[in-house]
């Protein structure tokens, strides 16, 4: 049986005629299950009645102006594992695999493979009864000469030259900054991932330089997408406003992030924009605790850390006695606090509106668990498809543009007195709202960069 079978190394060259790839180099890994081929703008359609899907690839690793436009017969989605842990859903093709004079047909799923060191990955299913592998081997079918693939390659497409984006975050597995990134891709964009911390810079009123990673100067960006955790708040409005300095486009301004990050602030600079908000209280003493639970109405209310985020720090207060404890605890340890009437009405659900651009382009009612109030998703609340009022867009619009926020969540209460906003995030999540709504956000914040310098 075994001499029947194709010999490979660790890493081969194939082809893929049926898709017109010519040649392209392949991971050989007996350890994957299945197989997978680079692919960005992936897009499914119909043709003659059954389902295809079309997508671009550059076939040579580091090279992004070699453009193949590929099509397939789309045989099904499937949730991947990836060596990182990382699930994705992604949709899967089959073709035919050629090795030169040996030809099988094969499935194998599509996703953006810049981040690995091949464009190509054949895993044991598509190996199974056919192949045998000496991993201490490399190109055992040939390998192609830089010549050749001038020769292969020269009739190939050149890629149309999109914006080089930033995206400026400190985790690039989180389920929004893969979104991100792969919208940008997906329109054509050179995206870029720039951790916080690996980020410095050089303050020069000449020549002002952000470096990145063992000296690199981050130079000719187009853009960045600020996506700023609270804890590191102050580095990446540093950050973010040196690239301002660099007269690269932010789609959120330091300024901006600044200021939605203080939440007394922001409060009182929505108020002064005419934006209803619960009543809320604010003291520097615990002396003031007695007059402060009275201003807000009384118990039940809401007592918040100034610092909080994602419904961490905010603690319902059901009795006086309650309310005077909580409060005297943070007042010892020198925290900032708001105290806020409860809006026992809204039973445990509030409504986020993602503004971008001057526009709600999504929302969804946040539901709390059972027992909680605080609908957050990250604390397990549900989603689900609202029809907001006109008075709640108007309200969310009005929110984003006090802030000076191009990209906004923000969370709105309905109350016996009419919708009430609670908060305005400036780093709003993704994957709770595009998981109910079904919206491409993500493409949305690209397009809100796309329309800033007219780019078709």
């Amino acid at each position: 049986m075994s001499a029947n079978k194709v010999i490979l190394g660790s890493e081969e060259w194939c082809s893929f005629p049926e898709l017109g790839i010519p040649t392209i180099k392949a991971r050989v890994d007996s350890g994957a299950k299945t197989s997978a081929l680079h692919a960005v703008n992936i897009a499914p359609f119909v043709k003659d009645g059954e389902n295809w899907v079309k997508f671009d690839i550059n076939p040579i690793q580091n090279n992004l102006k070699t453009i193949i436009h590929c099509e397939a017969p789309l045989v099904d989605k499937r949730i991947v594992k990836s060596s990182s842990g990382f699930r994705e859903q992604r949709y899967v093709i089959r073709t035919t695999l050629d090795f030169g004079e040996n030809k099988w047909p094969i499935e194998m799923t599509l996703t953006n493979r810049d981040s690995m060191g091949f464009r190509m990955l054949l895993g044991r299913e598509a190996m199974s009864g056919r192949v045998l592998v000496d991993p201490e081997q490399k190109y055992l079918l040939g390998q192609p000469s830089s010549e050749t693939l001038k020769e292969l390659y020269h009739n190939s497409e050149k890629a149309k030259t999109g914006l080089k984006i930033g995206l400026l975050a400190s985790n690039p597995e989180l389920y929004s900054n893969k979104r991100i990134m792969e919208a940008g891709e997906m329109r054509g964009h050179e995206m870029h991932f720039l951790n916080i911390k690996e980020c410095y810079m050089k303050l020069d009123a000449t020549k002002p330089e952000i470096h990145y990673r063992g000296g690199k100067i981050l130079s000719d960006f187009d853009a960045v997408i600020p996506r700023i955790r609270p804890s590191i708040t102050f580095y990446g409005c540093a950050l973010t406003r040196q690239f301002e300095a660099m007269k690269v486009f932010c789609l959120n301004s330091a300024s901006a992030i600044t200021q939605s990050r203080d939440k007394l602030y922001s409060l009182q600079l929505l108020l002064n924009h005419g934006v209803d908000i619960p009543t809320t209280g604010f003291a520097n003493s615990p002396l003031d605790t007695d007059d402060l639970i009275k201003m807000v109405g009384g118990s039940p209310l809401i007592v918040k850390l100034l610092e909080g985020t994602q419904g961490k720090g905010v603690v319902l207060a059901e009795t006086k006695k309650a309310a005077e404890s909580v409060i005297n605890a943070f007042k010892s340890l020198n925290a900032n606090i708001l105290v806020q009437e409860f809006i026992k009405e809204a039973n445990g659900k509030d409504i986020r509106c993602f503004v971008i651009d001057g526009k709600v382009v999504a929302a969804i009612q946040r539901e709390a668990l059972p027992g909680e109030f605080r609908a957050n998703i990250h604390l397990g609340g549900t989603a689900s498809i609202i029809k907001v009022t006109s008075e709640e867009k108007r309200i969310a619009i009005k929110a984003a543009k006090a802030m000076n926020l191009k990209v906004a969540g923000v969370d709105i209460i309905r109350s016996s007195k009419g919708p009430l906003l609670l908060e305005v995030n400036s780093s709003p999540g993704l994957e709770g709202i595009e998981g109910a709504t079904n919206k491409d956000i993500a493409g949305e914040m690209i397009k809100a960069i796309e329309k800033n310098f007219k780019w078709k």
